[in-house]
């Protein structure tokens, strides 16, 4: 039975990323089959466990997934697996309000699979502090056990050994200590790192991590913490999301990257076949495909190519005429009339929705979402519910002829729902990013 740990810390920017991504390589180097995991929605982290391990990374959540769903996807991310390396997300216990075991923290996603927690600690400016927080972290939740303590951005010994030794004497393990670097740092933009496709040198990157990683931690105490998963059932179902047909064309570039893995393999074993074109190569959807998809990503540093690449737009609207289309926020915003990029220029988009998009005022809007659909569509029949999220800096604005709604959204901090992206025809698109339907 393949066993798993879960790599978390106290506090966004303690190094968890790095440290997941060398323990990853180290592994694998090792002749471990390694898979990776996500705790919560994100689309950039699991593209570089892929990179590091050679395997699709999934994504976890327990605010958008069921305890079943979580089971069988934790079963298909370790099938042919050695050892699971989850990566959590935000603080520990960070969540959102909700039942027991379900706000989305990754404390509540190490108690539902029984993962040890390996807790990342940033040391710089502590020392014995350092262990009230690592003793806060295992007493708070008797569900959640911290198998060991990576000590990171460490000054020297002295400040390692008094750190270690008040964190042993509370019957912690500290397995690793990291020192400073400021080398080893990935590059990041306004949505966290930059993709892993378009990191240059990535693989000798992610080699140099390993070496950093491998040289500071002991990898054998690590490995000797993982514990097999709970809930991970051989033949459970892994299905988030029906297909929305049997041949879906796909977006799929450096301006649409981001579709979760889950995803696509749910809709690959339900039987549905994909397409896969790139609009920035000014490619349109596939005349055959039954459905086009329009995954988010980064439109807005490439609006200018997406502007001219006319043969695209005019394929889109072509395809519109007798077949649905669905943009998912990047995707959306191209399916409006205009997208303002963070220059102020307005780049003329598809024109499918009366709605338009602007970076000139960049304001981050972020959370969950709990949505139920207006109409019949891509995703599902009227009134359907689906639970994921919203992560942009666009601000979106209602063209002179308003569409239709194409849900009412909730947030996970019980506001009244909002009306949440538009309809037109047979085009679909909203901000909010799928995860899962709410079973």
């Amino acid at each position: 039975m393949t066993e798993g740990l879960l790599i978390s810390a106290p506090r966004s920017g303690s190094g968890k990323t790095v440290l997941t991504l060398g323990l990853m390589r180290a592994f694998a180097r090792r002749g471990l089959r390694v898979a990776g995991a996500k705790n919560g929605p994100d689309y950039i982290d699991p593209a570089f466990h892929a990179a590091a391990t050679g395997r699709v990374s999934l994504n976890l959540d327990t605010w958008a997934m069921g305890p079943g769903l979580i089971g069988g996807l934790a079963s298909l991310a370790t099938t042919d697996c050695d050892l699971l390396i989850c990566e959590g997300s935000m603080g520990l216990f960070d969540g959102v309000a909700a039942p027991p075991r379900a706000s989305g923290s990754s404390a509540d996603l190490a108690a539902t699979l029984g993962l040890p927690v390996l807790l990342v600690l940033d040391v710089s400016g502590q020392s014995q502090t350092a262990a009230a927080i690592a003793k806060g972290c295992d007493t708070l939740d008797p569900g959640v056990r911290i198998g060991g303590v990576i000590l990171n951005r460490v000054a020297g010994d002295r400040h390692r050994r008094l750190a270690a030794d008040a964190i042993e004497a509370i019957g912690l393990k500290v397995v690793g200590a990291l020192p400073r670097s400021t080398t080893l740092v990935l590059p990041e933009r306004h949505l966290g790192l930059v993709q892993a496709e378009e990191t240059v040198g990535l693989d000798a990157m992610l080699d140099a991590i390993a070496d950093f990683v491998a040289m500071h931690v002991d990898l054998d105490a690590v490995q000797a913490l993982a514990r097999p998963l709970a809930h991970a059932t051989p033949g459970s179902d892994a299905s988030a999301l029906p297909p929305p047909a049997q041949r879906i064309a796909v977006a799929r570039d450096a301006a649409f990257s981001f579709l979760y893995p889950h995803i696509l393999q749910g809709w690959r074993a339900a039987g549905a076949e994909f397409l896969f074109f790139s609009p920035l190569a000014d490619e349109p959807p596939p005349a055959d495909a039954d459905l086009c998809w329009l995954p988010g990503g980064y439109p807005e540093l490439h609006a200018g190519r997406l502007a001219a690449a006319g043969t695209f737009r005019d394929g889109l609207r072509r395809f519109a005429d007798k077949k649905p289309i669905h943009g998912e926020c990047g995707g959306y915003m191209v399916l409006g009339e205009t997208l303002i990029d963070a220059d102020g220029v307005t780049h003329r988009m598809a024109g499918l929705l009366g709605a338009s998009s602007s970076f000139a005022k960049r304001k981050m809007h972020l959370g969950y979402r709990d949505v139920t659909l207006e109409a019949d569509c891509s995703l599902g029949v009227k009134s359907a519910r689906l639970r994921g999220h919203e992560f942009h800096y666009a601000t979106g604005f209602d063209g002179a002829i308003p569409d239709l709604p194409f849900a009412m959204a909730a947030d996970a901090q019980g506001n009244p729902p909002a009306p949440s992206g538009t309809r037109r025809g047979l085009v679909t698109g909203s901000f909010f990013h799928v995860v899962a339907m709410r079973t």
